[in-house]
């Protein structure tokens, strides 16, 4: 079985998990009149928020993690 073939038999569950453990998301968003950004795992679990985006990635860093920017 090839690659792209073993993508395409991913089940959606099997495909959240995919970088669970290696990937964080790093969102902008605005929390009681305040910019903050919010820190979010592979699957989608709020794990963390912080009040600058460069702290946000290296706190993603210091766990491990690739921080990955959401628009």
């Amino acid at each position: 079985m090839n690659e792209l073939t073993a993508v395409r038999e991913l089940s959606p569950q099997d495909f959240l998990l995919l970088g669970v453990n290696d990937l964080a998301y790093v969102k902008k968003a605005s929390h009681e009149g305040k910019e903050v950004y919010l820190v979010f795992s592979a699957d989608g679990t709020q794990i963390a928020t912080m009040a600058d985006h460069d702290i946000a990635f290296a706190a993603v860093r210091q766990n491990g993690m690739e921080p990955m920017s959401v628009h």
